[in-house]
């Protein structure tokens, strides 16, 4: 196994390559941040102003290029984001906070958008709350719709709690070709993660306009697929809630449909109804909703035991004209698959559960093939 490079040995490195801003190295001008060094690698995130992007995309290059003439250094990775929100129009005077709310809950027009190269669609996994297993279904889903003949690619767009690279037990960070990132491939997949280019142990701390502009790279700074070998579809991996990681994803892609997951009990539920409704809101079809964790199988007679309820995420796609698309019950197997990096689809295709992950799967499929996608 290669070393670990040097930590001195790397911040000498980065700080021979000059913060345009500050005349300053960019170790000693505090842009290094988040510095992840394991064996034979090295990478670190470029944190700027939006308005300095374009002034830093050299640097960027630069800084990789400082980091693999390190020695022990393999594989060396900057990702630039750029902080700063959009100007907010003042709230006039005499206005009042409800207004502004009400404003909020209006439909906006769909923002134009476009797909990532060479992907033909592009389909959202939600919720509107977390511990809902949101993730295990995006996975699984994903591994589904590869085992039903699809190229499909995986993007964990959970930039805080980024859980893809444990479920599909990927480790090593990305390559870049032509400027581009390429994805990792494991269980016919390809997949992008933040977990993947960020020390797993680092916490996250990112205000939105930042995980904005992560999200959007991996979105299109990553070859999914080439004009000879487009990719079918991509499975975007959403954090919990409606927030600016799900607005810049509709803002800077055009989405073909969300897959909305909900447990049974009505606090998941209402949640997963926000969700819904934000998809509605900005012209995104909802494909369907799924209830996971529907039901624990009686050891010994197989019977359904409603441990959360049952029927709860049924009845509400009833209620929004929605399509059920299936119920996921409690399996121990789902969950130690996903903490050993073996999805359940991929690893054992023939057992009860991953039957129905299929099924919603081939739902998927056909809804997308009748919208001519």
């Amino acid at each position: 196994m290669a070393d670990t490079p040097d930590r001195d040995a790397v911040l000498a490195a980065l700080d021979r390559v000059t913060d345009p801003k500050s005349g300053q190295g960019l170790a000693q001008a505090g842009l290094a941040r988040g510095l992840a060094l394991g064996p034979g690698r090295a990478g670190f995130m470029l944190e700027v102003a939006r308005e300095d992007a374009a002034l830093y995309a050299p640097v960027r290059e630069q800084a990789e290029a400082a980091l693999r003439a390190v020695p022990g250094v393999e594989r060396a990775q900057v990702v630039l984001t750029a902080e700063g929100a959009a100007s907010t129009p003042a709230r006039p005077k005499g206005a009042r906070l409800s207004d502004a709310a009400a404003d909020q809950g209006r439909p906006k027009a769909p923002v134009a958008a476009g797909r990532p190269d060479h992907v033909k669609a592009v389909v959202a996994v939600a919720s509107g709350k977390g511990g809902v297993g949101k993730s295990t279904v995006a996975v699984n889903l994903a591994c589904a719709l590869s085992k039903l003949g699809l190229s499909v690619g995986l993007l964990d767009a959970d930039v805080y709690g980024p859980s893809a690279p444990t479920m599909l037990g990927l480790k090593d960070p990305p390559q870049y070709a032509d400027k581009k990132m390429v994805p990792l491939e494991a269980w016919g997949l390809k997949a992008m993660s933040i977990g993947l280019l960020v020390d797993p142990e680092q916490a996250m701390i990112w205000r939105g306009p930042m995980a904005s502009q992560a999200i959007t790279q991996m979105l299109n700074e990553v070859r999914w697929g080439s004009e000879n070998a487009p990719l079918d579809v991509l499975i975007v991996d959403l954090p919990p809630g409606t927030g600016d990681v799900q607005l810049t994803l509709v803002q800077k892609t055009k989405l073909d449909g969300a897959v909305v997951v909900s447990t049974p009990q009505e606090v998941a539920v209402a949640d997963a109804r926000r969700a819904v409704t934000m998809f509605e809101k900005i012209g995104t079809p909802v494909l369907g909703l799924v209830e996971n964790m529907a039901y624990f199988p009686d050891p010994l007679t197989g019977a359904p035991i409603p441990i959360f309820g049952r029927g709860g995420a049924k009845a509400e796609a009833e209620r929004v004209k929605a399509r059920f698309l299936g119920e996921v019950p409690i399996d121990m197997a789902l969950r130690e698959g996903a903490d050993a990096g073996r999805p359940l689809v991929a690893a054992a295709p023939d057992c009860a559960t991953a039957q129905v992950f299929l099924e919603i799967a081939g739902l998927v499929r056909d809804r997308l093939v009748t919208m001519k996608v």
